[in-house]
């Protein structure tokens, strides 16, 4: 793995993206941080869900079923379910070494386990950032919530843990992938839950807005009773992070108070990353794992009730 460095970020100043050609054996950091490649590992421009491939007809078929099952009540039930957070007690790294066998059906991107995703996202975090390890340690865990594939977390299905996520019980966005398919979700024509507003008001703060079920929701939801010491930034990321109707086109801005707009900074700083450093590389997990320990111990408990 290559890795270039000439200088770094400054936070509070806007940096123009740059997107490069870049070989997949390597992760470059150039002229103020990591730039975002061009193409993902399959040669393909990033988040295109309308481009021929072989992944693409079942990222589509996952849409379909996401959007006709994630309702207002089917949310409110998971969040009932999942927040008495009863299925097993371990430690964040163990729940990392569960995600070997795991791969989101959701991404055009990545057909790698997930754990390569968080090292990757860690790790430019790292280069870029070196002094804020709050940051680093979101990138290692913002996709632990992925869990909930496992047998072990109930089994669910793909399109009930991963893949963009959105509000209930308000009109669903345009900019939402694939929106045709949410005119065979309930909601679609309910008229409590399809007005811009919906069962919200203007101002009302993301945290008081459900959002469709996954892995962001219930990774928030693990992180928060176990008592983090995490900054609110942090917990806003892991919830949101695939919340790309927000952060990537500025729909449903009109329900945020002024928290979730400081936070909302970071998140789009934390979203290049998230994206854009997905591909083959492979990190050298036992030369960085002291490092995430260290990390892991100064911010959560030894133990932790998922």
């Amino acid at each position: 793995m290559t890795i270039l460095i000439e200088h770094q970020p400054q936070f509070g100043i806007e940096v123009e993206e740059k997107k490069i050609p870049v070989d997949e054996k390597e992760l470059v950091l150039h002229d103020g941080g990591f730039v975002a490649p061009v193409t993902n590992s399959f040669g393909q421009t990033f988040r295109d869900y309308d481009a021929d491939g072989e992944r693409q007809p079942g990222v589509e078929n996952f849409y379909k079923i996401n959007h006709f099952n994630q309702t207002y009540d089917f949310v409110r039930r998971m969040r009932q379910e999942y927040g008495k957070l009863n299925r097993v007690e371990m430690s964040i790294w163990e729940c990392c070494e569960l995600l070997n066998d795991v791969v989101d059906e959701s991404d055009p991107d990545l057909d790698e386990p997930q754990i390569e995703h968080l090292l990757q996202t860690a790790e430019a975090i790292r280069r870029d950032y070196p002094n804020e390890d709050w940051l680093h340690l979101t990138g290692l865990i913002h996709d632990l919530g992925k869990v909930l594939l496992l047998p072990s977390f109930g089994g669910l299905p793909q399109w009930a843990v991963v893949g963009d996520t959105f509000p209930v019980g308000c009109a669903f966005d345009e900019s939402i992938v694939h929106h045709k398919y949410f005119k065979g979700n309930p909601d679609f024509n309910n008229p409590a839950y399809n007005t811009k507003n919906g069962v919200y008001w203007e101002g009302c703060g993301l945290n008081n807005v459900y959002m469709s079920w996954g892995h962001d929701d219930y990774m928030y939801l693990v992180a928060k009773e176990n008592k983090t010491t995490l900054p609110s930034a942090a917990l806003f990321i892991i919830r949101y992070h695939s919340f790309y109707a927000l952060h990537s086109s500025e729909a449903y801005k009109h329900l945020m108070n002024e928290e979730d707009a400081e936070n909302l900074k970071w998140l789009q700083i934390f979203n290049k990353y998230d994206l854009y450093s997905k591909s083959k590389v492979r990190v050298d997990v036992e030369k960085v794992k002291p490092y995430y320990l260290s990390l892991i111990e100064k911010y959560f408990p030894a133990k932790l009730k998922w």
